[in-house]
């Protein structure tokens, strides 16, 4: 009868309340509409009701539970969505959904096969979510628990070894802890909560010491960045432009690159070593329009020139975002014979110094369903309604490229791609000694959006421990340094410049991180233990099961 009674439309409904209550508190953690730079303590308990849920429902329930408490703290959190477009609202929380749909399962899982410790195994298994969730081609970050947690140095500090996962899992395992005690103590009215720190009291000690050693290893990090000298100060002049991502045509790019041109001119002033504009500052392609001559590029092909005559002027190299185009056939000219482009774009960085092309990098990870969707065979109907919403696709770039002005060494993940901890990883391992992050989030007009992207760079830092320099349409232009630090932030949505001193740290002074030569082994490690020890509970309860119905 309890059993029942458990399951009753009541419970159902209060269960339910308390996931949609719990998504929208989860997300007041992280830049929102409510709180500009949201309440990073609360992460900290926010999920304790999700494991009381986990805990004390049905297996019926729990796939759909996972996949509404997803959907809702997506709402909540990526509200801005709307402003890109009311299909990218639908989307993200569908996606996020139907990737708690398989967490919650695995979660209960763990609860059902080790009943007294699972909570263990349930802090494991949330890491090695995190890290399948973004890894996948519809790989997300934004969201993810440890960046609320952008502004607590000295808790943040570890993830130069264990990367954002061992955070992960400090963060999540208390709750998980208290989770299942108050499911017990509210559902089935079982109480001594001294009894259940006895018998967990391994695990406890084990927990404090991880902190405390987290806590201390903080504090030294703190204390031996903020001492250490440089190597050198790169003088970066930073221009934000501020333009609306949703007006093209080549009359709003010759107004832009005359805001550029103005700013950089009064930049040049303070004597810079370099000038960084943003993510596509610059749109027509600078290599595909001083190549081709064709009816339709006449107006671009003029506007490229007069960027070229300027940026040879400059007595400073200048570092922009471009739309590169190159032609699909080489051995054919700028048109085919249907009268389409013989075209394909990337989207890139180009730096211009000596009176040309130096290098120029080219975006590897692209965004779904905006930059880039494979499915165009499997899922055509999809592919489709992405079309008719205006949706074009760049081309992969494949080298991660490190370059180099001044003697400075540096590489540019483009937007979207330093919410990943393996992209910054790789270009420091392959060289880069500054990282120079090109972004436009002007399209989402929300600060909280441009927020959760610029704390979660924090970390990029952290990871490889080196400076960040973001470069950005509308904010948030800002200096990164090594222990995570964000410095003199720009206005967001104004016009300007600013001028950075970047500290440089070099390879050869202070080697890598642990975590940039073992990049995500924490995450893999949690992957295998969740599998591992799922397989093994599953066996338990099998052989259990067979010896009871002998």
């Amino acid at each position: 009868m309890k059993t029942l009674e458990k399951r009753s439309l009541r419970t159902v409904c209060s269960e339910v309340f308390i996931l949609l209550a719990t998504s929208f508190v989860y997300s007041l953690a992280f830049p929102g509409f409510v709180f500009e730079n949201g309440i990073g303590v609360v992460a900290l308990v926010a999920l304790i009701p999700v494991f009381m849920v986990v805990r004390n429902t049905s297996w019926k329930l729990i796939a759909p539970y996972g996949f509404f408490f997803g959907f809702m703290f997506y709402i909540f959190f990526n509200y801005w969505l709307t402003t890109f477009h009311p299909l990218a609202i639908l989307i993200v929380p569908i996606i996020k959904g139907g990737e708690m749909l398989f967490l919650f399962p695995a979660l209960k899982a763990a609860d059902t096969f080790f009943k007294k410790k699972g909570y263990v195994l349930q802090a494991v298994i949330w890491v090695a979510y995190a890290y399948l969730s973004e890894s996948w081609f519809a790989g997300y970050p934004y969201g993810t628990i440890c960046y609320a947690f952008y502004s607590y140095m000295p808790l943040i500090q570890i993830v130069d070894i264990t990367g954002i996962w061992g955070l992960i899992f400090l963060m999540v395992l208390p709750q998980a802890f208290v989770g299942n005690y108050l499911s017990d103590l509210v559902y089935s009215g079982q109480k001594g909560f001294a009894r259940y720190l006895r018998a967990n009291i391994a695990e406890i000690v084990i927990y404090a010491v991880l902190v405390i050693l987290s806590v201390i290893y903080g504090f030294v990090s703190l204390s031996y960045w903020t001492n250490r000298e440089p190597d050198r100060y790169w003088r970066v002049a930073t221009v934000q432009h501020n333009h609306d991502s949703w007006k093209g045509g080549v009359d709003t790019y010759r107004k832009n690159f005359n805001n550029l041109r103005r700013y950089t001119l009064e930049a040049i002033k303070e004597d810079p070593d370099i000038v960084i504009w943003s993510e596509t500052a610059f749109v027509p392609s600078i290599d595909w329009n001083s190549m081709y001559s064709y009816e339709d590029n006449q107006e671009m092909r003029a506007l490229v020139f007069e960027f070229m005559d300027f940026a040879e002027g400059l007595s400073v190299p200048l570092l922009t975002g471009n739309a590169d185009g190159e032609p699909i056939d080489p051995d054919q000219g700028p048109l085919l014979e249907d009268g389409s482009l013989n075209r394909k774009d990337y989207n890139a960085v180009v730096l211009f110094e000596d009176g040309g092309i130096k290098d120029k990098y080219r975006k590897q990870h692209l965004v779904p369903f905006t930059e880039h969707f494979p499915y165009e065979k499997q899922l055509p109907w999809l592919y489709n309604i992405l079309l008719a919403n205006d949706y074009n696709w760049w081309e992969y770039g494949t080298e991660e490229l490190v370059f180099e002005s001044d003697g400075v060494r540096f590489s540019t993940p483009i937007c979207f791609e330093d919410v990943f901890g393996y992209l910054p990883a790789g270009f420091v391992a392959n060289g880069a000694d500054v990282i120079v992050n090109m972004t436009n989030d002007n399209w989402s007009k929300s600060e909280a959006a441009e927020r959760q992207h610029a704390y979660i760079a924090v970390f990029r830092s952290i990871e490889t421990r080196k400076s960040t320099i973001r470069g950005t349409n509308s904010g948030i232009t800002c200096l990164i340094t090594p222990d995570g630090r964000m410095h003199d932030e720009m206005k967001p949505f104004s016009m300007g410049y600013n001028v950075y001193d970047v500290p440089v740290y070099t390879h050869g002074t202070y080697g890598d991180t642990f975590y940039v030569g073992h990049v995500d082994v924490f995450a893999y490690a949690a992957i295998c233990l969740s599998a591992a020890f799922l397989i093994l509970g599953a066996v338990l309860k099998a052989l259990s099961f067979l010896r009871r119905s002998r």
